[in-house]
């Protein structure tokens, strides 16, 4: 058998199975070739691993991708394929963002066990989730609830909430309609008072940065308005020093050739907020972003910087 042209890096969860076969699928009508020219490794990653303690204690959103980045560098593979989210801002040396898919709905929803929305939830409820930012909106809209840490796959964490160890929980719309289960969502919530992550509901695609036929192949791959969001809104965090220590919100959207941001900084018990807006040319999406991070930086208190140090 003939060795594939192309090899993608990636978790083995499902949505990121998922993810990786949205890409194989561009990748194999780009190249006008067989299923046979395009294969997916499956990489297990630290993050992956680390599944008794929150992210935010063991080193953040890089323990995602610390062993597929070396695959990549090493040739194991051409291409890695991430949720835009779970991406750093610093990228591996030698390897840059090479291709982003059409984003999906950048929504979260509440899967309620003891009650189908937010507001409906009993006095004191438990909402788990292993997100800072989902846990700051959500005690800044009902500070009597309690948020706890829930880690897991999208269908590890619906199992757990079926067996009651939590009585709702938030994941993104857009991964569980990828795995065919947005009818267990309960409530829909607003992007605009619930700001998603920044990359929320995108797929990113990495690559080294001298692959010039790999480079070339995703090229055909990428949805302009959703790199120039990204863009937008990977500058507003790196400016911000953002990791999973931080809750952090925000949403590039592109309208045409115009771009508009809203991004958020919250204290962790969202009692506090510092948010900002801008808008612009989408072709200057980076620098947008990093300037709503200066003037978001500038105006949030020194103890709530702090927590980005």
């Amino acid at each position: 058998m003939a060795a594939p042209l192309l090899r993608i890096g990636t978790r083995g969860s499902p949505l990121a199975l998922w993810q990786a076969n949205a890409v194989r699928d561009g990748l194999i009508a780009a190249l006008g070739a067989g299923p046979e020219a395009v294969e997916i490794v499956t990489i297990r990653t630290t993050g992956d691993a680390i599944q008794d303690r929150p992210l935010s204690e063991a080193g953040g959103k890089g323990l995602f991708v610390k062993e597929i980045d070396e695959a990549l560098l090493e040739g194991r593979v051409d291409l890695a394929v991430h949720s835009a989210k779970d991406l750093p801002t610093d990228l591996a040396d030698g390897t840059i963002l090479a291709a982003t898919l059409p984003r999906a709905d950048v929504r979260d929803a509440l899967i309620g066990g003891a009650a189908p929305t937010l507001a409906e939830l009993p006095h004191g409820a438990v909402v788990g989730t292993a997100s800072l930012r989902r846990g700051a909106l959500v005690r800044r809209r009902r500070p009597d609830l309690k948020v706890v840490s829930f880690r897991g796959n999208v269908q590890t964490r619906l199992d757990k909430l079926a067996r009651r160890e939590v009585d709702a929980t938030l994941l993104a719309l857009a991964g569980l309609t990828r795995l065919g289960l947005q009818n267990h969502a309960t409530e829909l919530l607003d992007a605009d008072d619930f700001l998603p992550a920044l990359g929320q509901g995108a797929v990113a695609v990495t690559a080294r940065a001298g692959d010039a036929r790999t480079l070339d192949v995703l090229r055909r791959l990428d949805c302009p308005a959703t790199a120039a969001a990204l863009a937008c809104e990977r500058a507003f965090l790196k400016v911000l020093d953002g990791s999973c220590r931080t809750p952090i919100a925000g949403l590039a959207r592109v309208d045409g050739g115009t771009l508009r941001f809203r991004g958020l900084v919250l204290s962790e018990d969202g009692a506090r907020e510092t948010s900002g807006e801008i808008a612009g040319a989408a072709s200057d999406a980076a620098a947008l972003g990093a300037e709503s991070g200066r003037d978001v930086k500038a105006r949030t208190p020194p103890d709530l910087l702090a927590a980005f140090g």
